[in-house]
């Protein structure tokens, strides 16, 4: 039975398969190890680097604060709010109260 693989040798294993032209059983057959073996080394080395991104955490940052608006209609009726409304909203909003 051969000796254990360094973590070198097992990480040129990985990104030889990564880069193989041949099937995943001929690139076991030329590297001299087993299917089971390469899948263990993906399943414990492989996809582990591929998942894990290095982040930078920031404080979240406050939303700043609605400024509070009144629309008058043309009907003499009044809009208040603080909400930030999307423009097509605020249209539909307009739309619907001078429809009345």
């Amino acid at each position: 039975m051969a000796g254990r693989r360094t973590a070198e040798e097992i990480r040129e294993l990985l990104e030889g398969y990564r880069r193989r032209s041949v099937t995943r059983a001929e690139y076991c057959r030329q590297q001299g190890i087993t299917n089971s073996a390469l899948d263990y080394y993906l399943r414990r080395y492989g996809r582990q680097a591929a998942r894990l991104a290095r982040v930078k955490i920031a404080p979240p940052t406050a939303a700043p604060a609605a400024t509070p608006f009144t629309i008058v209609l043309r009907n003499g009726r009044r809009i208040e709010s603080p909400w930030d409304f999307r423009d097509a909203d605020l249209s539909r909003l307009i739309r619907i109260a001078e429809a009345e």
